[in-house]
Order: C-alpha cells, then sequence, then structure tokens
C-alpha cells in the first residue's frame, strides 16, 4: 500500500548455553552468546561475545564485538570492536578496529581496506593457475570470473594476482554457484 513501510524483521539469537559445532547464517542476524561456543561461527549482521562467553572458534561476520574470552582467526568484514574485559588469543582481520582500554589482543591484526597491491605487506598473493587449482575450475573460468568482477583479483599489468584470504572468503559467502 502506499504510504506504509515495510517492517524489517530483525533476527535475534541469544545463546547462553554451550555449543559446539559450526552455526552459519546466510541472512542477517543480531546473534549474541553469552556461554561457551567450540567450532565455527560465520554470521552475517552483528555479533556480540557476553562479557562472560568462552568461545574457541574461527569466526567470521560483518560487525563484531568481543567483551569475552574468544581463541581463533576473527575476521570482521566491517567492523571489530574490543570491549573490556575482552580477550582475543588469535589473529584477526578487519577494515575498523576499536579496543577499549583493558582489553587484550595476543596476535596479529590485519587492517583491511579496499584492494590491496602486490607490494603491501601480509598480502598472501597467489597466480591464476593455483586459484584454478584451488578452486578446482578450469583458469579461463577464473580469469572470466575476475574480468566480470565475480571473483576478487588485482590486475598488475596484464597479470591477475588473487589475495587468499579473499578468495577464502568469497568461498565462504557461497558466491560459488
Amino acid at each position: 500500500m502506499l504510504g506504509k513501510s515495510k517492517k524489517v524483521e530483525e533476527k535475534v539469537l541469544d545463546v547462553d548455553a554451550s555449543m559446539q559445532g559450526t552455526m552459519s547464517f546466510k541472512d542477517p542476524v543480531n546473534l549474541q552468546i553469552n556461554g561457551r561456543f567450540e567450532g565455527t561461527l560465520d554470521t552475517r549482521g552483528t555479533l556480540l561475545i557476553g562479557e562472560k562467553a568462552f568461545v574457541s572458534a574461527n569466526i567470521i561476520g560483518d560487525e563484531i564485538t568481543i567483551a569475552g574470552r574468544v581463541t581463533g582467526e576473527v575476521v570482521a568484514k566491517k567492523s571489530l570492536k574490543l570491549v573490556s574485559p575482552a580477550r582475543v588469543d588469535g589473529n584477526i582481520r578487519t577494515p575498523l578496529l576499536e579496543i577499549g582500554k583493558g582489553s587484550v589482543l595476543n596476535g596479529n591484526c590485519q587492517m583491511t581496506s579496499g584492494v590491496k597491491s602486490a607490494s603491501q605487506p601480509g598480502a598472501e598473493l597467489i597466480g591464476l593457475d593455483e586459484v584454478s587449482r584451488y578452486l578446482e575450475v578450469d583458469a579461463s573460468v577464473v580469469r572470466e570470473w575476475a574480468s566480470s568482477g565475480k571473483l576478487p583479483s588485482i590486475r598488475e599489468g596484464d597479470k591477475l594476482h588473487f589475495d587468499k584470504a579473499k578468495i577464502d572468503e568469497w568461498i565462504a559467502s557461497e558466491r560459488v554457484k
């Protein structure tokens, strides 16, 4: 109807238990973990690791806030916030990082913003043939995906390079069909 706006349904999942396994979300949710979790987290939307939470997992998400304890790799596509008494033991990758007073980060931090060039330190660049083998598709298909913008790539002159971390993120987001 004209004049009426659609109400966006907010999906909230609050986990206050001990869980083990893989949690993967295709649609955005507001996920809050207050208990123990071990495994893999692949989220869309916001993720809050509560102050009393113990998480041993590799985490991929959009906007992540950590107040509890996390052991594992953390990839935040939009932002990562560590709020006291947060403790992260593992490497993190995010374009925007906020570390509150009293929070602890034991690991490497890679600030990712935009496309990396081959000259940037920390970028693990691989070639067309290696990506072809990695994705188990013909090199011509990889070249076509890169040219169309479907697959993240870096063109330097007439050569294509691929950031392995970006390829892994692309795979995780299920863009491969």
